[in-house]
């Protein structure tokens, strides 16, 4: 099984302390002759230590290409599919927001749902609500990436920490171009991502459906970014 380096520390650190409290069970507990307890607790850490491991699990995807197509960035469930107003990066207009919520057993790498240039990143310190929390996606802390498709279609996307998270990471960089279903971060333990697509997108994915990184379209977009631009041309 392949580690995401963003484990690598923890794993480590975590498999030190366990290890000092499995020594300081075996020898309060030995004297006492309770051998029984000795392997139980033992069980138990080693499950714990292999729970830590896995939640670092770095699994191979098959990397799919589809430029009409947005692929879920992440593991998980859908939890929301609305049209909302956003602020940030789009003034105001409205979008079609898709948010997946990752549970702690679920994956946790973060991939590109769409391939083209970076437009804007931006990351904002705040809150750690849970992550299905309405308020989550302005309060919490989070990052801002919006890719711009060969087809001139932007997508943004959203890493929201939640009440367990504390740490996102990032791999984005302004102006970069990037490929679909790479990898574009890590959120540490039960985090949410929340996709804003065009307005008129054709969603591929209901409320409560379960969705895996890099193999779930979620949406379907073509060419509306391209569209929507003609039109606004075409009004003035």
């Amino acid at each position: 099984m392949k580690i995401s380096k963003e484990g690598f520390k923890i794993i480590a650190v975590s498999g030190v302390v366990l290890l000092a409290l499995w020594l300081l069970i075996f020898y309060m507990l030995k004297a006492n002759d309770l051998t029984w307890l000795i392997i139980l607790l033992s069980a138990l850490l080693l499950v714990f230590w292999f729970f830590i491991i896995s939640f670092f699990r770095d699994p191979r995807r098959v990397r799919i290409h589809d430029g009409d197509l947005v692929f879920s960035p992440c593991d998980g469930r859908v939890v929301v599919t609305e049209i909302v107003k956003d602020d940030e990066y789009f003034d105001g207009e409205e979008k079609m927001q898709v948010s997946i919520f990752m549970s702690v057993t679920n994956v946790h790498i973060n991939w590109f749902p769409v391939g083209g240039i970076v437009k804007y990143f931006k990351y904002h310190p705040g809150k750690f609500l849970v992550a299905w929390h309405p308020k989550s996606s302005t309060d919490n802390e989070r990052t801002t990436t919006v890719v711009q498709t060969t087809k001139g279609v932007e997508v943004l996307f959203r890493q929201i920490a939640g009440i367990v998270a504390r740490r996102i990471v990032s791999y984005v960089k302004v102006d970069e171009e990037v490929h679909q279903n790479d990898k574009c971060g890590f959120i540490k333990f039960g985090s949410r991502i929340d996709i804003l697509l065009p307005e008129n997108a054709e969603l591929l994915v209901e409320i409560g459906d379960r969705v895996v990184g890099t193999l779930t379209p979620i949406a379907r977009i073509g060419d509306f970014g391209v569209e929507d631009a003609d039109d606004s041309v075409d009004e003035q």
